[in-house]
C-alpha cells in the first residue's frame, strides 16, 4: 500500500480548505474527527458509498484537514488541529462554532 501523500502546513491555502469544507459530508467528517483523538474510515462513512467517502478523504488531506496513516488495512484519520491553527488561527475555531 502506497504511503498517503500530505501537504506541508506552509502549502495549506485557504482556496482548498473552503473547498473541502463546502461538502456537507467532508464538514460532518471534520467536525466528528474535533471531537476523537482519530477514527477509522469506517466509523466517518455514515452510511454513505465507500468509493465516494475515498474521494472525500483524499480532497480533506489534500487541504491538509486530516491526516490519514494506515495500521495493516486501517486507515486511521485526525484531524490536523495543531497545524491549521498554526497557520490560520482561529478557523477551525469558527467553523467547528457553527452549529449542523
Amino acid at each position: 500500500m502506497r504511503p498517503f501523500k500530505h501537504p506541508a502546513p506552509e502549502q495549506f491555502a485557504l482556496e482548498r480548505i473552503f473547498h473541502a469544507l463546502s461538502d456537507p459530508a467532508r464538514l460532518d467528517i471534520v467536525r466528528h474527527l474535533a471531537g476523537v483523538a482519530q477514527a477509522t474510515c469506517g466509523e466517518l462513512e455514515f452510511g454513505r458509498p465507500k468509493s465516494s467517502m475515498s474521494h472525500h478523504f483524499r480532497i480533506l488531506r489534500e487541504a491538509g484537514l486530516v491526516h490519514t496513516s494506515s495500521a495493516g488495512t486501517t486507515h486511521l484519520n485526525a484531524l490536523r488541529r495543531k497545524e491549521l491553527d498554526a497557520r490560520f488561527p482561529g478557523l477551525i475555531a469558527a467553523v467547528l462554532k457553527q452549529k449542523p
